[in-house]
């Protein structure tokens, strides 16, 4: 029943002449080679996951970082924003006190005073000056120190 054109896998029936060791010889050299090239696509496939996993370790280990980062910064903005808080209310309680003192010396003014106001220096305007005069220390040696330094 079987045509003498049909190939058979086995090993009476190859065409090329060599008794069928050739077709077998091909087929085992091929899953050898399929084998090793399986092999070789999971070893990279398995290096990949490690470099996966390995950067996803780094970059949570970032995430917590610039997370700390932020924590930080939010609590010195709160701590910032209080303080310029206060500052604004010290700034419109002063702006006041002086509006009100403006008014008080209009009326000097106004009822002929004389109003001699004298310039209160700014330490901001010239911070390598100090605010007042430097005043000398006078120290002199008596008692029990003046004996101490005696030769």
């Amino acid at each position: 029943m079987s045509s003498p054109s049909r190939r058979s896998s086995s090993p009476e029936s190859n065409t090329d002449g060599g008794g069928g060791y050739g077709a077998d010889e091909r087929k085992r050299k091929r899953m050898l080679s399929n084998r090793e090239s399986a092999r070789r696509s999971r070893a990279r496939k398995q290096q990949r996951l490690e470099e996966l996993v390995a950067e996803a370790a780094r970059l949570q280990a970032e995430n917590a970082r610039v997370e700390a980062q932020i924590g930080a910064y939010a609590r010195e903005l709160g701590k910032v924003d209080g303080e310029n808080a206060v500052l604004r209310a010290r700034h419109g309680e002063l702006a006041g006190r002086l509006q009100a003192l403006g008014g008080v010396l209009e009326i000097f003014q106004v009822a002929g005073a004389p109003v001699d106001i004298p310039e209160i220096p700014d330490p901001l305007l010239r911070p390598w000056q100090p605010p007042f005069a430097a005043q000398p220390v006078a120290a002199t040696a008596t008692g029990a120190m003046a004996d101490a330094f005696q030769f």
